[in-house]
Formats: structure tokens, C-alpha cells, sequence
């Protein structure tokens, strides 16, 4: 039996019929058509923003990327939230503020702020909010002296004048002196931001005594190997300490963990 395709009748009368598919083919390929050279443009945009984001904020020259995700900003609110007791929208406005202060100070300093995304911006974050009872600032170990210039910029939003202690070797491995001071110039105020740089070791000699003239309301350790025996001295009632995964000297509160960085008061 012949097929009905091949019937001269019946390809006369499917003729219509056919010629319709044809046409709604024909223009369901061109609408689709359209849609992938709109899609292809898109990636290809995509990709260009990433490969420039990616020179921006990528590992290289620090400890790790600074890309961070929804879900890690989530878990940094709330854990600031917990510590600070402050569950505002106030904390993502500021764990935004020191996000970009990160970046900003990477992108113009000499070197990079040691620690997670995460882990900066939580301490960027929580000292002020944790409202220290003075400004005079005590760190310990500075890197490249960039974390003290963003602390001093996220505390002069709170309405602190942060006066700046940084306790540092200075020895080149890594922070040198000059790249130090010009990194504090970042955070604002005169020259180095008037910061004050002690060499040594914490506990070598003269340095307890050189920064021991103040009480100071915020405390930074970073790195370990530090004594800290006499950390509790040099802290003003109510002072903000924050401190890695070093035991908690005695006369300090704990107030809890953001990221890997513990915090306490003194009493």
C-alpha cells in the first residue's frame, strides 16, 4: 500500500497544512536564535566582570580571597548580634561598611590585612559596637599596619578618636617600618595617622614600659607567641580585648566568638 505521503491528493490537500508547521518552525528557530546570541552576550559580559572582580579580590598577595558569600555574611551578623547584643539592622550596615573598607585599603596599601573575609570584617564590626570606654588603641603584631588603619576608620564612624599603639618587631617578616607607617596613613589624621609604633617583642625589653604611660580601651592581639600575662594592666575598665585561639588572660570576661576571633571585656 502506498504510503499517504506519497499520494499526489493527499500532498495536495496536507499542503496548507504543512506549509503552516514550516512557517511556525521557521520562527520558533529565530526566536530561539535571538536568545541564544542575547545569552552568549550575556556570559560573555559575565565572564569579563569576573576575570575583572577576580584582579580585584582574588587570593593573590593575601591570605585568602575576598569574595565572600551571602551565607558567610549571614552567619557574621549574627554572630556579632550575639556577642554585642546588638541584633539591628545596624550590624549588616556595618559589616557592609567594613567590607569596603577591607577592600579599600588592600587595593591602596602596601601588603594585605591578615585573616578570612569573614574573620576582618567581624573584627572591623563588633569593636565598635562593643562601644570601648576610650580610644587609645593597643595592637600587637600588625602586619602590614593596614588592620589598624581601617579599625581607626571604623571607630572615627562611631564617633571614637582612635589614638593608635602598634607593638611590632619591625624586622621585615613582614611589617617594615616605612610600610607601616605609610598604611596607617590610610586611616586618616596626620603623617602616619598619629600613630604610635613600639619595636620589640611585647614582653622585650622596655616595651611594657613604653606603653604602659595609658589605659587602653581596645586591645588587639594578633599572631600567637605572645605573653600575656600582663595584658590586664594595660586595659581600662570595660576595654574591648580581641583575641585568636590564645588562653584568655585572667580579669577578662568572655563575651563570645565572631569568625576566629574571640572576644572579652575587662572587668
Amino acid at each position: 500500500m502506498p504510503s499517504l505521503l506519497s499520494n499526489r491528493l493527499a500532498q495536495r490537500v496536507l499542503k496548507p497544512a504543512f506549509t503552516l508547521v514550516e512557517q511556525r518552525l521557521e520562527r520558533a528557530t529565530t526566536a530561539l536564535q535571538s536568545d541564544l546570541d542575547a545569552l552568549h552576550h550575556e556570559v560573555a559580559d559575565l565572564r569579563r566582570q569576573s576575570y575583572g572582580l577576580g584582579l580585584l579580590l582574588d587570593r593573590a598577595g593575601r591570605d585568602g580571597h575576598r569574595m565572600p558569600t551571602a551565607a558567610q555574611v549571614d552567619t557574621l551578623v549574627r554572630e556579632i548580634g550575639a556577642v554585642t547584643g546588638d541584633r539591628s539592622e545596624r550590624v549588616r550596615h556595618d559589616v557592609t561598611v567594613a567590607y569596603r573598607h577591607l577592600v579599600a585599603l588592600e587595593a591602596l596599601g602596601v601588603g594585605g590585612l591578615g585573616g578570612s573575609v569573614s574573620d576582618v570584617c567581624g573584627r572591623l564590626a563588633t569593636v565598635p559596637l562593643l562601644a570601648p570606654p576610650n580610644g587609645e588603641v593597643l595592637e600587637l603584631g600588625t602586619c602590614h599596619g593596614l588592620f589598624a588603619a581601617a579599625l581607626r576608620r571604623m571607630l572615627q564612624r562611631g564617633g571614637i578618636d582612635a589614638r593608635l599603639t602598634v607593638v611590632d618587631p619591625l624586622d621585615g617578616s613582614p611589617a617594615r617600618e616605612d610600610v607601616v607607617r605609610g598604611n596607617l596613613a590610610l586611616g586618616g589624621g596626620p603623617g602616619d595617622g598619629g600613630a604610635r609604633l613600639v619595636r620589640g617583642a611585647f614582653t622585650g625589653p622596655g616595651v611594657l614600659e613604653a606603653v604602659g604611660d595609658r589605659r587602653y580601651g581596645v586591645i588587639v592581639v594578633n599572631g600567637d607567641g605572645h605573653d600575656l600575662t600582663a595584658l590586664r594592666d594595660l586595659a581600662a575598665p570595660g576595654a574591648v580585648v580581641v583575641l585568636g585561639d590564645q588562653p584568655r588572660p585572667a580579669g577578662l570576661t568572655g563575651l563570645g566568638r565572631v569568625a576566629d576571633s574571640v572576644y572579652s571585656r575587662a572587668a
